[in-house]
């Protein structure tokens, strides 16, 4: 487990500092990332409610009187941030943001399309008082084009870019359906590609003193994490279909069951498939013509799949995960969410970061960030904020016009 350290360190992102106007998931997250990495995050939220995410709950964190504190989604984007309370909408919130966005090198915001331009606060606002600004907006549909008005959310993005439309169960088969992924993804990917284009753009900037403004949209981001299901499509001329937990390229390449709980098989190439034919007893198996390249496996895999779903049912999980990995065969255990975070693995990466506020009852448990970096590491010197923890210091410390 890690535990944030006594005092703040120096970052990769050491010196540069990020005003965030986001709320919700996919603009925290992206800032989230640049807090990890060392950069000066400075998160605005309104008055006396905060990010909404402070109120989706239950669970809820319980503070040191007893009392309910904000809800565990909050502090899974938030960590290693300072909040301050503004009202942007008032001529003295908007002039604030101003003061600050001039000491600033990045911004993020996820308003609807146009929304900060009343308030002076858009990327020609704000560029006006500092050019070097990276500006990132981050919004359903992008800052052009005839839905750009729109409002967009995760789940209805996951419908309209055809993720929903591969995930589930097959036509025909027991509860089919179109599934959403049971977490935000198109959230996280927005995160994950805003994070590096900010980066980018600060590079830009630092060579050249340019600012720009970077526009993310979550309809964009997940056409493209459509990936190889889109150039599968784009191919062969057919939209890919649901296939429950088989596979479009790749066969066998889905959970096996077992006495005890499933066991995940991931076959990559032909010479993993004739191991794990010897492992499972059936040496043969492998140099069977309908399954001999992974071509003819993906044609026949309703043949292929009852096969092998009959052979590892007499194995428990520990003894199938033994043999495969002997074999050299990819394989994994389908978790829950509790059994991740035992996983030896997961221990010795110290994938758990804890830290401490002294408000509340016990320690905030996030997950660590996945990035390892040699020289300059990743750390976690601030927990998720109190509402307005650093409204006075951070306003305090803006210089008159």
């Amino acid at each position: 487990m890690t535990q944030n350290p006594a005092s703040p360190s120096q970052g990769p992102l050491s010196g540069v500092r990020v005003l965030d106007l986001s709320r919700v998931l996919a603009g925290p997250w992206a800032t989230q990332t640049l807090a990890d990495l060392g950069a000066e995050v400075i998160k605005i939220e309104r008055p006396g409610e905060g990010d909404d995410t402070r109120h989706w709950g239950p669970p809820f964190t319980t503070t040191t009187d007893g009392s309910k504190g904000d809800a565990a989604y909050f502090f899974c984007a938030n960590r290693g941030k300072r909040s301050v309370e503004l009202d942007i909408a008032s001529p003295e919130g908007a002039q604030a943001v101003r003061s600050l966005a001039a000491t600033c090198d990045v911004v993020v915001e996820n308003f609807k399309t146009g929304g900060l331009q009343k308030y002076g606060l858009d990327y020609a606002g704000l560029s006006a008082v500092n050019p070097r600004l990276v500006y990132c907006s981050i919004t359903g549909f992008g800052q052009t084009g005839p839905d750009a008005h729109r409002a967009g959310y995760d789940y209805m993005i996951q419908a309209m870019g055809g993720l929903m439309s591969i995930t589930g169960q097959a036509d025909g088969a027991p509860g089919a359906e179109p599934m959403k992924v049971g977490v935000a993804v198109v959230d996280l990917f927005t995160g994950l590609y805003a994070s590096n284009a900010i980066l980018a753009a600060l590079m830009h900037a630092r060579a050249t003193g340019e600012g720009q403004h970077v526009d993310i949209a979550l309809f964009d981001v997940q056409a493209a994490i459509l990936a190889n299901q889109a150039t599968n499509y784009f191919v062969s001329g057919k939209a890919p279909t649901r296939m429950g937990n088989a596979h479009p390229n790749l066969a066998p390449y889905q959970p096996f069951p077992c006495s005890d709980g499933m066991v995940v098989i991931a076959v990559g190439n032909d010479g993993q498939f004739r191991a794990l034919a010897r492992a499972l007893g059936v040496e043969p198996m492998g140099a069977d013509p309908r399954f001999v390249t992974n071509a003819l496996r993906v044609q026949n895999r309703t043949e292929l799949s009852p096969t092998l779903s009959a052979l590892t049912a007499g194995f428990t999980m520990k003894a199938l995960m033994a043999a495969l990995e002997a074999a050299g065969v990819p394989c994994g255990p389908v978790n829950t969410i509790d059994q991740v975070f035992e996983e030896p693995q997961a221990l010795h990466r110290g994938l758990v970061v804890e830290q401490f506020r002294d408000d509340l009852a016990a320690p905030i448990r996030t997950v660590a960030s996945p990035i390892r970096m040699s020289r300059t590491p990743v750390r976690y010197d601030l927990p998720p904020p109190v509402l307005g923890a650093d409204t006075d210091a951070v306003l305090g410390a803006i210089k008159p016009d």
